[in-house]
């Protein structure tokens, strides 16, 4: 078959949707079908995939690639990149990586607009939490993870305490982490952190690191990438992802528990659907109890083998081969409906 994929946004842009669609594209193209990738994100490293990426195509380039194909999968409902369609009526199926809303909440006339298109498509959801938001029949498919990179190193030395991999902006919750850990040293032991990442609150977090007086606790390692992530996630215990707002999935909590971490995580959302049995959540915001769950499993240890012994069992719904499988059975079923 031959399988349009339209992502606004893709490499070198990192994030999940961006996780997401080359996942699917390599694994499409991997079984045998034709996949073009269509994306507005231009390409300042000329990396090459195993699959043809046509960037910041002209409107005849869009036409032509939408007559091409079997069926236009989109990335998320993109307005601007469906009006081919209009002209040359294909099978359309989105795969919804995120919510469809303000930062506020709100909805404006393009969110409802959005919502409204899902009833014309076969939708795909990466999450239960997602799903309840479609206003349309969705199927749920869960992300995948490169489990070619993240995995057990039993010849690395597991003797760190607590890890937080993500940007270092506010809606992610470093913050409440720092607060918890301060609390922890209250109640007589003092974990070590290592902070993964970069962002604009970085300055801010160590400010507050310094007035709680945690700040020899911890290590603001800052970006790390492919082996030496996963290296690093795999000299750890324990992962948080304190998110205060909503996460639609969360791939890094898979990447966590695939090197060997519990995770502790933030309930809202689609987030506990990726940590499912390898862990623990709590309520978003909640300092209180994601201080007490910390210092259980901190107190604990033997906790840990009773996650860790529940991930491959968890994971092996996640691979980029059974992700990619599953989609690949709703996609046959579009044509074959539409033949």
């Amino acid at each position: 078959m031959n399988f349009l994929i339209y992502s606004p946004s893709f490499y070198p842009n990192i994030g999940g949707l961006e996780t997401v669609i080359s996942t699917l594209a390599q694994e499409f193209t991997y079984q045998g079908h034709q996949v073009k990738l269509v994306s507005q994100t231009p390409d300042i490293n000329s990396k090459s995939f195993c699959f043809e990426v046509i960037r910041q195509p002209n409107s005849q380039q869009l036409l032509q690639l939408t007559r091409w194909c079997d069926v236009f999968l989109q990335g998320c409902v993109s307005l601007k990149g469906l009006w081919p369609l209009l002209i040359i009526p294909k099978p359309l199926v989105v795969t919804h990586q995120t919510w469809y809303r303000r930062s506020n909440g709100s909805l404006n006339w393009q969110d409802h607009l959005k919502y409204f298109i899902t009833r014309f498509a076969t939708n795909i959801s990466a999450s239960q939490a997602l799903a309840e938001y479609i206003p349309a029949a969705v199927k749920i498919i869960p992300n995948s993870y490169r489990e070619d990179v993240f995995y057990n190193m039993p010849d690395v030395t597991r003797n760190k305490e607590l890890v937080f991999l993500g940007r270092l902006v506010s809606d992610k919750g470093v913050n409440l982490l720092l607060d918890a850990l301060a609390q922890i040293k209250l109640l007589g032991i003092k974990p070590k952190l290592t902070i993964i990442g970069n962002g604009p609150e970085e300055y801010r977090l160590q400010q507050q690191a310094q007035k709680l007086e945690i700040i020899d606790q911890i290590d603001f390692a800052g970006i790390k990438v492919e082996q030496e992530l996963a290296k690093l996630l795999n000299t750890h215990k324990i992962m948080v992802v304190p998110s205060l707002w909503d996460e639609p999935f969360g791939i890094v909590a898979l990447e966590g528990i695939a090197c060997g971490c519990v995770v502790v995580g933030s309930e809202g959302g689609g987030l506990k659907d990726a940590i499912g049995p390898c862990g623990v959540t709590f309520p978003n915001g909640n300092v209180e109890q994601l201080t007490q769950i910390l210092f259980n499993l901190l107190t604990e240890p033997e906790k840990l083998k009773t996650y860790r012994d529940k991930a491959k069992l968890h994971l092996d719904s996640h691979t980029s081969q059974a992700v990619a499988k599953a989609y690949l059975n709703v996609l046959e079923e579009v044509v074959q409906c539409n033949c």
